[in-house]
């Protein structure tokens, strides 16, 4: 029997979301924060509370519809990429998933926050071409926002997540998703429906009971434990050893189970006053 080749038996589409994923920040905060816009938060809660735009989509509103953020141009969301502020380690990540024992990860960057914003924060570590953001049309006499080419928010990221995968000509299941709030729901679900890997790197309610995997850290490093334990199969002293090789020590590795309840007391049914009939 002709064995086939093993070549491409091991690649796979990596995807990460970037607002407090790949950063701390909030693309939205830091841009209002330039300029001098109040009460992002309180705005953003309050489209989230009426469902009017996608989770994820609500700054992309803000910058078309709320006339404090209609004097956002090209040059803002560039100048707040250079003030986000970046886990550590990037490059590294970048560098090593292109081979990990055998594993080639593809490396794209898929998230609502605006594309300018991504691809400037992310220079000469991730090509522009490996980012895909929410995508606007410029006014080309005034530089104004004029509408909105794409969010990848919601079902959106999820069909960005799908495109990505087909022309990498790859099977449904080597995906691997990393993301950190309620926006990922969609594509972590479907990425778990088609057997991939899904990685939560924040204590979000909504997503940690749906991805696979959870892991705290301030470096971007930290996500290559799942992905080598799940997919590499290898073992804590393994990854230890793998991860001395290449410059960094595992100080702190705290593998933690939480369980969060909510106890109260059981009420009893009232009895009726006269002859203790209930």
């Amino acid at each position: 029997m002709q064995h086939l080749p093993e070549i491409e038996a091991k690649n796979y589409l990596f995807v990460s979301d970037f607002d407090q994923t790949l950063s701390f920040n909030d693309s939205g905060l830091v841009l209002s924060e330039l300029l001098g816009v109040p009460e992002f938060t309180e705005r953003i809660q309050g489209l989230a509370k009426i469902h009017l735009v996608q989770q994820g989509g609500e700054l992309s509103y803000l910058l078309l519809h709320d006339p404090e953020y209609r004097q956002v141009r090209r040059e803002h969301l560039y100048e707040v990429g250079k003030r986000i502020r970046l886990k550590q380690n990037i490059p590294t990540l970048f560098k090593l998933l292109k081979d990990l024992d055998g594993h080639r990860f593809s490396f794209y960057v898929v998230s609502a926050a605006p594309q300018e914003v991504i691809q400037s924060a992310l220079e000469g570590v991730v090509p522009a071409d490996h980012i895909i953001g929410t995508q606007f049309h410029y006014n080309p006499d005034t530089g104004e926002i004029q509408s909105i080419l794409r969010v990848p928010a919601g079902y959106g990221k999820v069909a960005v997540v799908d495109e990505l995968r087909a022309s990498l000509s790859l099977s449904h299941h080597r995906i691997v998703y990393v993301g950190d709030g309620s926006s990922d729901v969609h594509v972590m679900l479907h990425v778990n429906r088609l057997a991939g890997l899904t990685i939560a790197v924040s204590e979000n309610a909504y997503i940690n009971p749906i991805a696979q995997r959870t892991v705290l850290s301030d470096d971007a490093l930290s996500v290559l434990i799942p992905v080598l334990e799940e997919l590499a199969g290898w073992d804590p002293t393994h990854i230890r050893r793998f991860f001395e090789a290449n410059g960094f020590a595992l100080r702190e590795w705290d593998k933690v189970q939480t369980d969060t309840l909510m106890i109260c007391p059981v009420v009893q049914p009232a009895t009726a006053a006269a002859g203790g009939m209930v």
